[in-house]
């Protein structure tokens, strides 16, 4: 997924769990990707959470 994709997950979570309750987690799905496909995919993962993070800490 996306950046983008993975923001707006995380966001829609936020508005329903209070933010200590959140937890980020890659999808069950990494094991049937190739390895590349698998390392991109958790760099969009921790990007996302960083800027979420980012976001709602400056607040």
């Amino acid at each position: 997924p996306s950046i983008a994709e993975v923001t707006d997950l995380i966001e829609i979570a936020l508005g329903s769990i209070p933010n200590r309750q959140v937890w980020v987690n890659p999808d069950c799905g990494l094991k049937t990707r190739g390895y590349d496909e698998t390392v991109a995919s958790l760099i969009n993962v921790v990007a996302a959470t960083r800027a979420v993070r980012e976001r709602v800490h400056a607040h």
